[in-house]
């Protein structure tokens, strides 16, 4: 659904300038990264398929890590092996609250949206499926991160895929090839960061339009002032660095998840009747699609498309909020790592999908049109009409975390392209805040373009990485595990 922006006209609203000015920006993008071949007679772009392919391989080549690791990653979460005297940021908890402040998000709200309004209710399947997958790339990505850190003149860390790119691929005899990647990595992850900041940023106005009245609202067609006040929420906090974002997360992530699943739980209750049949057309229309995609992989290739954008998994970005943590053994935030696709895609954005195919009707979903939050918005409001409202707090505090957590992200990417000087801070910082304002006034379809095109650059740099390192990550894996065994045989 296009931004809410009044009717063309000889006088053009500022939101209008903005959001035609963005276009070619977003058309460019998505023409040179989301390029498309025919595969079993559907246009597939490549890129989802790297991404598709790198899960895979680090589920098998690190033996099914995302299951037989799982229970000893809530065991750190819970602050049994916190390393307080260890360098770093923060501990284990704030590094992932502060991560998965930047995959739980409206992501999980209107990705997942357009995921069925598309594809159809198979979609979500495979929403999950990429998300189970993912968590074997995220532990990959982020115990390499922490890794290959550098530490900072004023004691600060800074880690993430430029780091493991240029230090790991060195130590393998490629250095060359690893630097010019951990640059191109940089380069993307600043716009990535831009591009998600203005998702957020769009769909927060979009369900605050919604909320208070659609086309009768005071806000109709301000999106750029709306920006503007969300923009200067989210400067008073990331000028402050990772270690205020990590505090303002650690309080604000979990609130807003109990708050989201709470109502999601509430809404599916009160639908308990349709479940079982929303289940099924999940399952049975992941293999014989009712969507307007083509067929299977079409379908398949869309889950994946729509969790990759929302648990970033294969994307490498989490990995240099992890890289802040407070160890010296990076195998265990990769644990950590490991539970953000879970809670993020297994979790929450089967909450949303639940909420939409037990709210609406079959024929609403696998249209084609794309819908975001407004599609969700829509299945809350037929349970309680006062939901939307609700929602609208939920969106702001998910977008909210995200733009903080994704701002440290490009500003990072800054720091390793032009150094960690105050200066280079805080330009990053002010035009990231203006980019924000720009989300506001643009349409969703321009923003999907663009975001999308950023966030899937990045995996190419990111994977090629992971692929050169992956024995010596695996070596580190069976040497961490004979650790275990023997501290728990010494106890």
């Amino acid at each position: 659904m296009p931004n809410p922006t009044p009717e063309p006209s000889d006088t053009q609203s500022l939101d209008q300038v903005i959001d035609r000015a963005f276009q070619g920006v977003a058309d460019v993008a998505d023409a040179i990264v989301m390029f498309e071949a025919p595969i079993a007679g559907v246009d597939v772009p490549l890129i989802v398929v790297w991404l598709i392919a790198g899960a895979a391989f680090f589920t098998a080549y690190l033996r099914l890590i995302n299951v037989r690791g799982f229970a000893h990653a809530i065991r750190i979460v819970r602050g049994l092996e916190d390393e307080d005297d260890e360098p770093g940021d923060v501990n284990h908890f704030q590094a992932l609250t502060t991560a998965v402040s930047g995959t739980v998000g409206v992501g999980n709200i209107a990705h997942v949206a357009v995921a069925v309004s598309v594809g159809g209710a198979g979609a979500a399947f495979w929403l999950v499926v990429a998300g189970f997958l993912g968590m074997a790339s995220k532990f990959a990505e982020c115990t390499l991160g922490v890794k290959y850190r550098r530490e900072n003149p004023d004691g600060t860390v800074s880690g993430g895929p430029m780091y493991f790119l240029e230090r790991g691929l060195a130590e393998r005899g490629w250095g060359r090839l690893g630097r010019g990647l951990a640059l191109y990595y940089g380069v993307c992850v600043i716009f990535g960061s831009v591009g998600v900041g203005m998702f957020q940023a769009n769909q927060a106005f979009v369900q605050f339009v919604a909320a208070t009245g659609e086309s009768e609202s005071f806000a109709h067609g301000q999106g750029a002032v709306f920006g503007l006040f969300l923009a200067i929420t989210v400067a008073a906090v990331i000028l402050g660095g990772i270690k205020v974002i990590a505090r303002v997360t650690s309080g604000l992530v979990p609130a807003m998840a109990f708050l989201y699943i709470t109502t999601g739980l509430y809404v599916i209750g009160s639908n308990i009747d349709r479940l079982p049949d929303a289940i099924v057309r999940i399952v049975t229309e992941a293999f014989s699609p009712a969507g307007a995609v083509g067929g299977v992989l079409g379908v398949v290739v869309l889950g994946f498309r729509r969790a990759a954008f929302s648990n970033e998994a294969g994307i490498g970005s989490s990995s240099i909020a992890h890289s802040a943590v407070r160890t010296s053994e990076p195998l265990t935030q990769g644990f950590v790592a490991m539970l953000e696709p879970f809670i993020d895609t297994v979790i929450v954005c089967s909450i949303t999908a639940l909420v939409i195919t037990t709210g609406l009707d079959p024929e609403v979903l696998g249209t084609g049109a794309v819908s975001g939050v407004e599609l969700t918005s829509k299945a809350f409001a037929q349970v309680v009409s006062w939901f939307p409202p609700v929602l609208s707090v939920v969106v702001f505090l998910f977008a909210y975390s995200t733009l903080i957590s994704w701002s440290y992200y490009g500003l990072e990417g800054c720091v390793y392209l032009f150094g960690p000087s105050r200066r280079v801070r805080l330009v990053f910082n002010l035009f990231y805040c203006v980019c924000a304002i720009v989300g506001c006034a643009t349409t969703l379809a321009a923003i999907l373009k663009f975001s999308d095109a950023m966030i899937f650059a990045m995996s190419f740099a990111n994977l090629i990485g992971l692929y050169f390192l992956a024995p010596g990550l695996r070596a580190d894996l069976d040497a961490y595990w004979a650790r275990v065994r023997a501290r728990k045989t010494a106890a």
